[in-house]
């Protein structure tokens, strides 16, 4: 799977899932952590919960499966490392807390209506 494919997937899959404003940013000439920071968020634990069941599970038939996934337990932030693509998966208050966005802002914003 190649890392357009992998990252229309993810895309795919939370969108698929209702999540909100989903945000695909390009980080490889900023740092060596990954290419790719892809951000969305649910309106609840349960619903962030399921998202990043239905990223997991998407890869997963496609053989892909993440190093780590960190957070699970309380389900507000929870991040998926697929090594070049680091999915990170909000609940709402989390995500404006931390603004990773803004952190990121020198990367490069992808238009993720050419990943669905």
């Amino acid at each position: 799977m190649t890392q357009t494919e992998k990252l229309s997937a993810i895309v795919k899959a939370l969108d698929s899932k209702k999540a909100q404003d989903i945000k695909v940013i390009r980080i490889g000439d900023l740092t060596v952590i990954a290419d790719y920071f892809v951000i969305a968020n649910g309106t609840s634990t349960t619903h962030t919960r399921g998202l990043v069941d239905e990223v997991d599970f998407r890869l997963g038939e496609s053989g892909v499966h993440p190093a780590r996934i960190e957070g699970v337990d309380g389900s507000s932030w929870i991040a998926m490392d697929y090594g070049d693509i680091v999915v990170h998966v909000f609940y709402r208050d989390v995500r404006e807390q931390y603004n990773l966005e803004k952190l990121w802002s020198d990367g490069e914003a992808v238009d993720i209506r050419e990943l669905l």
